[in-house]
């Protein structure tokens, strides 16, 4: 310990939260550069990434914030937000989430750092609530299979136009669109219609529809007015074009409201939100997609399916088409390779805490207060435009809008402006007796002798039709029944998250992933009222904190990049590339160069990459790699010459989906540009980049960025996520915008943009101040040492892991990245164990294995972070030699080739307890290979997931209460 005196300013400590989010520790740090013949950082940095990329002075970032001045600021920039009671509507509304679910859920590590559930066995818990979500969507629309969530209510109902396309067999490429759906959701499907060469017709399907022939139909339930229609009409019409009928519906109204499948709909999509998810300035919210059973197979997004283990008891996993971009790739119909999941788990367990008595309670309560307001308006004089509505009213005031929605503003009350003629008003859990009375006195100053809402309680009589009121039951599963005492449901959660393997338990080696820290400090300001209660289409001057955060976080990030403007509307790295390749379309477009329609991608690329661009109208030309897993430069070289006339764009991820700094990668960017291409990079692996090297100071023209991964929001268990995309000054022009919400591109000019991409104007909004916060507390200086322990960490793992697994790729001087491959491939070579069978003995071991066969078939990439210590880093390397030891008993014949511990991992406490234990090794090898383990030991609810039976035999919605009783016996 030295006893040197310390300054005022390192007592302080303002950069203590560096040394709280980075794991190893100085000593470790030095321990672990000596394994690998280094001196320094520096040295690493100099050995590791390539001279021709390296910054050649310290990025504009300011210094690190401490963690209690970095919430004092964003509390003072909460504060700039102004939250008035909210009944705009417009798919976004009040709601209460339960306590027990906002303590045990949203503020739960053990759920928001789990990574999505594709190692089925130590994933059962939350797997479990997501089937419940499934239920609960199936029930509430009355269709027969939906899936695990999608991003937001307008991409999904984008998605559901891209698969009635491709379902419908009318060849037309007209899409009909009820004007009367949420405008948002029209201008996204416009959007995402554009590049596909679809056409889309906004109309009043009841009346027009019959003038076109169309491959598909989309309805709003109730309509965005608040009108609820009888859709059997369209329905008919449209089946009678063999067109699929799409029906954006409110999942809380369909509790009251005749459900869209036992009208003939053969798609339903909506949001969650009001399932007690916060509003949040737009999100992240989970929509929903449901269908018919026979078009299960092209439905987006993920479905979680009942299967059984290696025991025979059930077993859940993700079903079918998981990852279709990575099976169709330039074919795929969608690059949706994410979900909402920590969103989806809110509204499900919503629903499973209320169960269906208390769903149909809030929802007659929304109705009963929207029913009463709208009798006193009547009293008042003012027209009510439709006769039938569920929570939402128009109201005609012909010239007064403007005048009474500002009033209704100086009383604490937005309203939603549809024209100077009339005004939108929605109801919701939220909605008190007070807001009614507010509102009478805003719209007539003799209200309170007019109007009284005893009496209005009485006289008002049911307004949905006979015909549109629900008389099917839902919510009847069990689950929807047992815990609505808050005891009961607080333990069923403890069950539920102590099945998972979460960043709370151990390090997530996921690579191209990202698993870092996701700091307390950071998640503490998202569930801040200033910032979880706004509408995002509140008006501009009451989202002053949020105007600030935005503007704060585009100059960080623009920062950290190199590029010149930032634009967070996309919610998805998905939507981030999607966006991205869009912005570059546009940007030839306003050159007169529309033909450019080329885009180069190499071969290791990851499957979203060539979805995407199909998606974006382009077509898809492979560049080879080379051996090393570099790009073939001269492969490359010549395709871009080839296509010169019409190249649009190369889409590349750097650090390569190989784990190396690719040293031609400024050689490569060049020939792009000369060629008369635009650059995009795939921001996937910028955790190995910031602090170093600025994306946009080294060729790239677009990049989107992986906030969940490099920027500390959380993976949710598969969602939330958010990818922005930089980009250079020529194209900032043509980002995104919004329909709703003026100036969200500020930069927008003549040639127009490229319209919009999400629902909200700013994409998941409140989560933002998680990326804020890690930026400002790590500061410039931390974030550069964040990268190089990043990059020493995968290289430490490498050099222990490389005398057992070999290191499939690595760069000039011998050395990876942020990430390393092991090769697998010769180990099944020589005794037929798979990656498979490493990946389910990690669990054994309490692990979370690392990705599995990509970007290389029977590989294991393996991603560390700088958030882990060396402690961990070993015990994880420990693992994974000793079960190389056991594949060695293997290959030698000493350990039987079918019946061993890696074949018949993972073993569960159902294995332990068995009576014989008639297996060739022992307990103590099995389940406590490692000394370690005895003092903490993850024991895995379920053995291996049989992943054919489960596709085989699909059922994608919760079993019986029996099949788990008997199971357990």
């Amino acid at each position: 310990m030295s006893n040197a005196r310390r300054s005022l300013a390192d007592l302080e400590m303002r950069d203590d939260f560096v040394r709280r989010h980075i794991g190893p520790g100085p000593a470790q740090i030095s321990e672990m550069l000596g394994t690998l013949g280094l001196k320094s950082l520096d040295e690493l940095v100099e050995k590791t990434v390539p001279s021709s990329i390296v910054a050649d002075e310290p990025f504009d970032l300011p210094d690190a914030m401490s963690e209690r001045d970095a919430l004092s600021y964003l509390r003072k920039m909460a504060d700039r937000n102004k939250v008035f009671t909210s009944m705009i509507g417009m798919g976004y509304y009040g709601t209460i989430t339960p306590k027990v679910i906002l303590r045990n859920v949203l503020e739960n590590p053990g759920w928001y750092t789990a990574y999505t559930p594709y190692q089925a066995e130590i994933s059962q818990g939350r797997l479990e609530v997501l089937l419940n979500f499934q239920q609960m969507v199936m029930d509430l629309t009355g269709m027969e299979i939906a899936n695990a969530s999608l991003l937001d209510e307008a991409t999904a109902a984008a998605e559901a136009m891209a698969m009635s396309h491709r379902v419908s067999k009318n060849k037309s490429e007209i899409y009909f669109v009820d004007r009367d759906c949420h405008p948002q959701t029209i201008a996204v499907m416009q959007t995402r219609a554009r590049p596909l060469g679809f056409e889309v017709v906004v109309g009043d399907p009841l009346s027009e529809l019959d003038k076109h022939q169309v491959f598909g139909v989309l309805v709003q339930y109730p309509g965005s007015s608040g009108a609820v229609r009888d859709i059997r009409p369209v329905v008919e019409q449209a089946h009678k074009q063999a067109a699929l009928v799409t029906v954006a519906c409110d999942l809380l109204g369909l509790a009251l409201l005749t459900p869209p499948g036992e009208m003939g709909a053969d798609i339903a999509i909506g949001n969650t939100q009001r399932f007690g998810v916060p509003m949040g300035y737009g999100g992240p919210h989970a929509a929903f997609f449901a269908t018919r059973d026979a078009y299960k197979r092209t439905m987006p997004g993920r479905i979680i399916g009942v299967s059984v283990d290696s025991s025979g008891k059930p077993a859940l996993r993700m079903a079918l088409q998981t990852r279709e971009q990575h099976i169709r790739r330039e074919k795929a119909t969608s690059n949706i390779c994410t979900a909402q999941v920590l969103l989806a788990i809110i509204a499900a367990l919503y629903a499973v805490y209320h169960g269906p008595d208390g769903i149909r309670r809030i929802a007659e309560r929304a109705h009963r207060m929207t029913s009463i307001l709208a009798e006193g308006l009547r009293r008042l004089g003012f027209e009510i435009v439709h006769e039938a509505y569920f929570d939402t009213l128009c109201v005609r005031v012909p010239g007064q809008a403007g005048r009474i929605s500002a009033r209704a503003r100086e009383a604490g009350i937005n309203l939603c402006m549809i024209d100077a003629d009339r005004l939108g008003i929605s109801c919701d859990e939220t909605t008190k007796r007070a807001d009614l009375l507010t509102l009478w006195r805003v719209f007539a100053t003799k209200a309170d002798r007019l109007v009284d809402i005893e009496d209005l309680d009485g006289a008002v009589s049911e307004c949905i039709p006979e015909t549109l009121r629900r008389g099917s039951d839902y919510l009847t599963h069990p689950v929807f029944q047992l815990y609505h005492a808050e005891t009961e449901m607080l333990r069923y959660l403890r069950w539920l998250v102590a099945k998972d393997v979460s960043l709370d338990r151990s390090m997530i080696p996921l690579g191209s992933c990202t698993m870092k820290l996701n700091a307390t400090t950071e998640m503490i300001p998202i569930t801040w009222r200033q910032f979880a209660q706004m509408h995002p289409f509140a008006p501009l001057e009451q989202a002053q904190g949020y105007q600030q955060l935005f503007e704060e976080l585009e100059e960080m990030l623009c920062a950290a990049t190199g590029f010149d403007a930032v634009s967070l509307q996309p919610n998805a790295g998905s939507q981030g590339e999607f966006s991205g390749l869009l912005t570059i379309r546009r940007y030839h477009e306003s050159r007169g160069e529309a033909h450019r329609n080329v885009c180069l991608i190499p071969a290791s690329s990851h499957g979203t990459n060539p979805a995407s661009a199909s998606m974006a109208g382009m077509r898809v030309v492979v560049v080879r790699c080379d051996d090393d897993g570099n790009v073939d430069v001269e492969d490359l070289k010549a395709k871009a010459a080839e296509h010169s006339a019409e190249l649009a764009a190369l889409m590349i991820t750097y650090p390569s989906t190989h784990g190396v700094f690719e040293e031609a990668i400024r050689e490569i960017c060049a020939a792009v540009h000369e060629n008369g291409g635009q650059v995009y990079m795939d921001g996937a692996n910028l955790n190995a980049l910031v602090g170093i090297a600025q994306p946009g100071k080294i060729g790239a023209d677009v990049m989107h960025m992986n906030l969940h991964k490099t920027f500390c929001i959380p993976h949710g268990g598969g969602g939330p996520g958010m990818g922005p995309i930089g980009v250079c000054a020529h194209l900032a022009p043509f980002l995104p915008d919004h329909p709703v919400v003026a100036g969200v591109n500020p930069a927008a000019g003549p040639h127009g943009t490229i319209g919009a991409i999400s629902a909200a104007p700013w994409g998941s909004a409140s989560i933002l101040p998680i990326s804020w916060a890690y930026i400002a507390m790590m500061g410039g200086a931390g974030l550069r040492r964040a990268t190089e322990i990043a990059i020493l960490n995968a290289n430490y793992i490498a050099t222990r892991l490389a005398p057992h697994y070999p290191v499939l790729y690595t760069g000039a001087n011998g050395m990876v990245a942020h990430e390393c491959i092991v090769d697998l491939r010769p180990i099944k070579d020589s005794c037929g164990i798979t990656n498979e069978d490493v990946a389910k003995r990690l669990i054994d071991y309490g692990f979370h294995a690392p990705t599995m066969s990509f970007p290389v078939a029977d590989t294991l990439m393996i991603e560390p972070t700088e958030s882990e210590a060396k402690r961990e880093l070993d015990r994880f390397c420990d693992a994974m030699i000793q079960i190389r030891k056991e594949v060695a008993q293997i290959e030698s014949g000493a350990a039987d080739s079918k019946d061993n511990l890696l074949h018949n991992a993972p073993h569960t406490h159902h294995v332990l307890l068995e009576g014989d234990w008639a297996k060739p090794y022992s307990k103590e090898e099995a389940f406590f290979p490692l000394h370690a383990l005895r003092e903490d030991k993850y024991w895995p609810p379920v053995g291996r997931v049989d992943n054919v039976y489960g596709d085989r035999h699909l059922v994608c919605s919760c079993p019986p209460m029996s099949a788990y009783s008997e199971a357990a016996e």
